[in-house]
């Protein structure tokens, strides 16, 4: 069995109005089976915000087949691993939300064929997915009328980077043919990232560039930095900034849960810095965590602050940090700690 429950309460204030309240942010169920050592089934519903409707459709229903540690075979509707900012699952978060410009993308799930495995040094993955999905995936499964996109994406395993305990390159791209029938991977033509995750002791510092070309809101590209630290076993500081830029005058999108509902417009030039902390009770499996942002756009700005509950049972995913991991400091002895 599995699940997660994440609810967060937000206040925003800003130039051209204000907004608060509490949301369900995520509300999933399902299970993951292991068959035959070498198949797995992954099933997983989704309800809707704050449960309406309960029944939503389904983020996740595939099965894959491990041929080698090298190639797996993975078939149905699952995630687009594009930019590892929305690779890390919403498990493992330590912020609010991700950043504008990954959401901007409208990567999300659906039906897909796609192969990944281990590679020497780290992870490769590539996939040709539908550009739709929705509740009905009896249709989702079968009118595949909205376009394809292509993802593929490596994680490399760096040596000898002077100063970090441990460190990985992170390396995305797509291309799309979405059209009028598309609702994911349905704004930019193209996108490109690269992603450098560095370690050390009980700090982590993650920089992400990020570019989309093409589509309806022509090119735009973006830089997203997250330092954090532990500072004890269990509270982390988390800090992030963020940068984004478009060619278009109204080519960005406020963040849709808590900016655009406090009055922020559409515009060109994007930026935001987020503070906060981060308690975990139970390692990621449950935790609170709260935080204050600022962010600017367009010349219109506003301020929020949340506070977030975040639970989830079941089994973990695996990848660089932060995924299930916990950077920790016990006296003079550095180490990383798997959940």
């Amino acid at each position: 069995m599995l699940g997660r429950y994440h609810g967060q309460y937000h206040w925003a204030e800003g130039s051209n109005g204000a907004d608060e309240g509490f949301e369900t942010r995520r509300a999933r169920y399902g299970f993951q089976a292991r068959l035959l050592e070498r198949m797995t089934i992954h099933a997983q519903m989704i309800s809707g915000r704050d449960f309406e409707p309960f029944y939503n459709g389904f983020t996740e229903l595939w099965v894959s087949w491990r041929f080698d540690p090298r190639f797996v075979l993975t078939v149905g509707q699952q995630k687009h691993r594009f930019t590892h900012d929305r690779n890390v699952s919403s498990r493992y978060l330590n912020y609010l939300e991700r950043a504008l410009l990954t959401n901007l993308f409208r990567a999300d799930y659906t039906p897909a064929i796609n192969v990944s495995g281990e590679l020497d040094r780290g992870t490769y993955y590539a996939g040709l997915f539908s550009n739709a999905t929705g509740r009905d995936l009896v249709a989702a499964f079968t009118e595949l009328n909205s376009g394809y996109s292509l993802i593929g994406g490596i994680y490399h395993e760096l040596d000898s980077v002077p100063g970090v305990q441990s460190a990985h390159l992170h390396l995305t791209a797509y291309g799309s043919t979405a059209n009028e029938h598309a609702t994911n991977l349905n704004v930019f033509e193209k996108g490109v990232s690269s992603a450098l995750i560095l370690t050390r002791g009980p700090a982590s510092l993650i920089g992400e560039v990020t570019g989309g070309f093409g589509g309806e809101r022509g090119n735009a590209a973006g830089l997203n930095l997250q330092p954090a630290c532990f500072l004890t076993d269990r509270l982390q500081l988390a800090l992030r900034y963020q940068i984004a830029g478009s060619d278009q005058p109204e080519g960005l999108l406020p963040q849709v849960r808590y900016e655009s509902p406090a009055g922020l417009l559409p515009g060109d030039l994007y930026q935001a810095g987020y503070a906060g902390l981060n308690y975990y009770i139970a390692r990621h499996r449950l935790k609170l965590m709260s935080g204050v942002e600022y962010a600017t756009l367009g010349g219109q700005d506003v301020w929020t602050a949340s506070t977030m509950f975040r639970f989830y049972f079941g089994p973990h995913s695996g990848t660089v940090f932060p995924t299930n991991n916990l950077l920790q400091k016990q006296g003079r002895t550095d180490f990383l700690e798997h959940d």
